[in-house]
């Protein structure tokens, strides 16, 4: 009876099906350290930059599943979990999924294309958060923390720490979050 008291709750809230859906039983693996948010939670409009000075906000991928990942070029956590990210991209990303990485902190661009190269990581974007405006205004305070946000640019889950995100569970996870 519970269960469908928050389910209706979170419809009735306006989120959508997939935001709404029971991710609990597919917290298996690296997933179990996933903690969900529940209602979702609308996200800061604060913006950012890409490697070429230009400015985004988090409404830019509006109408997608989005993980979210902070990181930055000196945490060793983050340069084991990127090649992971990478392959996720590729793997789900599309119309209806991204992975957008924000390099938090002072990241110089040169220092994100090194990382990068070392890291083989060929299919993220590249954004900074040089003054970590968008990383305080989400309550980030260590590295790296993945957000996911559902295709109405909600919060629904956060994963403190490194993960696997290219293993069957993390894209159980955002199956479910994608399906209609």
């Amino acid at each position: 009876m519970l269960r469908f008291l928050v389910l209706y709750t979170a419809l009735a809230l306006g989120a959508n099906a997939a935001a709404a859906a029971d991710l609990e039983p597919l917290k298996q693996g690296d997933m179990r350290k996933l903690v969900l948010t529940a209602p979702p939670a609308p996200v800061p409009e604060v913006a950012f930059q890409d490697v070429d000075g230009g400015t985004k906000t988090l409404a830019d991928w509006r109408g997608k599943v989005v993980l979210v990942n902070f990181w930055a070029t000196w945490c060793a956590p983050c340069r084991a979990e990127m090649p992971a990210l990478d392959r996720l991209q590729a793997d789900l990303g599309g119309d209806g999924f991204a992975v957008v990485t924000v390099a938090t902190g002072r990241n110089a661009p040169a220092a994100i294309d090194k990382f990068f190269d070392e890291a083989g990581v060929t299919r993220l974007p590249k954004f900074r958060d040089e003054r970590q405006a968008l990383a305080r205004a989400m309550g980030v305070v260590g590295l790296p923390v993945s957000v996911i946000l559902d295709a109405n640019g909600h919060e629904v889950a956060r994963l403190i720490g490194e993960a696997a995100w290219d293993a069957p569970e993390a894209k159980a996870v955002i199956a479910a979050l994608m399906a209609p």
